[in-house]
């Protein structure tokens, strides 16, 4: 018998015996013995195995519910909750590129951001603004996101398989007034969907990322 089967056996004589007048320890006890007769030992066998990191894995969510929960409270952005964590661990290693084994460290992360940010806010970029970005996964991802936000600019994350009308269409939305690309959309086809012509003011603008090496 399967371990649904056993529980549904357990129940039924645990409120058979519960009708008898058996006191309620006497028929658990007979509940839980037919259950693990029945070949629910396989399921509570699991259960004991995986106790000790089913607790953890709980004790851990609700810690960082707890911590998103005290955040949005106090109205931190991400910008300044990275900032503490960047000060006070600035040499720790922050990100990895599996991919080519590049290694940033939560100080090298900052400088990059803050020079992203730096950059667009002399290019006349706001508060409100919107700059897509389509990128593959890698340290300057992350980098450039963060700069966006810590400029207040907002960052469309684009899928980096959009490509020609999809992509356009995409662009068009966001209302993106900027778009960064990698190695991943080849510079000619970032002209079919973007002009990279003007400046932020009325403006279309495109930067390329090289790809990895």
């Amino acid at each position: 018998m399967r371990a649904p089967g056993a529980g549904s056996a357990s129940v039924v004589s645990l409120v058979l015996l519960w009708l008898l007048g058996l006191p309620w320890t006497w028929s658990a006890a007979a509940a839980l013995g037919v259950y693990v007769g029945g070949g629910g030992w396989r399921f509570l066998r699991i259960v004991c195995k995986t106790a000790r990191r089913d607790l953890f894995g709980l004790s851990v969510l609700i810690r960082v519910r707890l911590e998103l929960r005290r955040h949005q409270r106090a109205r931190h952005t991400i910008p300044r909750i990275f900032q503490v964590v960047a000060q006070r661990q600035p040499d720790r290693l922050a990100l990895v590129d599996a991919g080519s084994g590049v290694c940033w460290t939560f100080a090298q992360l900052d400088a990059y951001s803050n020079a992203v940010a730096n950059l667009f806010c002399r290019l006349g970029f706001t508060p409100g603004d919107v700059v897509a970005i389509l990128l593959e996964g890698r340290p300057e991802f992350v980098g450039l996101w963060l700069g966006l936000a810590k400029a207040g600019v907002e960052a469309a994350l684009l899928n980096v398989n959009l490509r020609r009308e999809p992509l356009a269409f995409c662009l068009g939305t966001s209302g993106a007034k900027a778009l960064i690309f990698g190695g991943e959309l080849a510079a000619g086809e970032a002209g079919r969907s973007w002009h990279p012509e003007r400046g932020a003011g009325g403006g279309e603008m495109a930067w390329y990322i090289p790809g990895r090496p």
